[in-house]
């Protein structure tokens, strides 16, 4: 199927967007080939096919999340190469100016 010029200016005016000619060209070729590919889509014979609910058989193995020994402030403290009394220091992120 051939997408003229003028679904392009049509589809260009319904999303706010300018186009060139050249670039209308590109769109209009590129738009063609998709509507060929999904139209040869159609004729694959589908009929024994069942329909999937997600596109792999994998099950996720959801486990319990457990407890472990936690650290202490200090000890988190410990590996810090920059520390302001009791809290991790590092560099400044955001500006707020």
């Amino acid at each position: 199927m051939k997408i003229d010029i003028k679904v392009i200016e049509k589809l260009s005016v319904l999303s706010k967007l300018k186009f060139s000619e050249k670039e209308t060209n590109l769109i209009s070729e590129d738009l063609s080939k998709m509507l060929d590919f999904i139209n040869k889509l159609k004729e694959v014979d589908t009929a024994d096919v069942e329909p999937l609910i997600h596109m792999n058989e994998e099950i996720n193995n959801w486990r319990e999340d457990q407890l472990d020994q936690m650290l202490g402030q200090t000890k988190a403290l410990e590996n810090s190469p920059v520390k302001d009394g009791t809290y991790f220091k590092i560099p400044k992120v955001l500006d707020k100016s």
